[in-house]
């Protein structure tokens, strides 16, 4: 079973002013001892998406450790060689996104309810995410909050690893591992200072 590190940072590209931003932050995640990056890209038309995505995996291309996910699009994961593919409920089908990335590439699948999440229990997904476990302002349309306690219940519906979203920040993670995550994907709590930031969120992770 695949071991995913506590932190799961989510470089949007929305939330950066211009691409040198979006870079710079990359680099200071890795200097702080992240392991893993999915970059995620709403608006983005296919070929800029793909000019960045390359960027960045050259930029961090000297960390051997460093497991690079791209959002949604399965075709620019292969492209830009990224190591996974991170798949919501209105994008490819897990098994779809499967046959296109092929065995040895990650494979996430965003659920939002129980019933989601056992279903793509079933697939050949590697890890699951469930969320948002708070109000978020990540998403223009956020799914219903599914609190600690949904939480609790979808680590009880899965042996695979689990990555809690939505709305976590270094003054709730703690709370969100101990009720079963076994990594948090953070957005917003990293934008200010990433370095900084991320190194404290992995002291308070353990």
């Amino acid at each position: 079973m695949m071991q995913l590190p506590r932190l799961y940072p989510i470089l949007d590209a929305a939330c950066f002013p211009d691409p040198a931003a979006m870079f710079a932050a990359a680099d200071e995640l890795t200097a702080a001892g992240c392991t893993l990056l999915q970059y995620r890209n709403k608006s983005g038309n296919a070929r800029r998406m793909l000019e960045k995505a390359r960027e960045l995996r050259a930029r961090l291309g000297a960390s051997a450790k460093l497991v690079m996910i791209m959002n949604d699009r399965a075709d620019l994961c292969l492209a830009a060689q990224y190591d996974g593919l991170h798949v919501g409920q209105d994008d490819l089908l897990p098994e779809s996104a499967r046959r296109i990335i092929g065995p040895a590439r990650w494979l996430g699948v965003s659920t939002h309810n129980p019933e989601q999440l056992a279903e793509a229990d079933k697939t050949t997904a590697d890890y699951l995410a469930i969320g948002p476990i708070f109000a978020t302002t990540s998403k223009a349309n956020p799914d219903p909050v599914v609190g600690l306690e949904g939480l609790r219940r979808a680590r009880e519906l899965t042996r695979k690893p689990l990555v809690a979203i939505g709305g976590i920040t270094r003054a709730n993670a703690r709370s969100v591992i101990e009720a079963g995550a076994d990594s948090v994907a953070v957005i917003s709590d990293l934008l200010r200072d990433p370095r900084k930031s991320a190194e404290e969120f992995l002291r308070l992770l353990g």
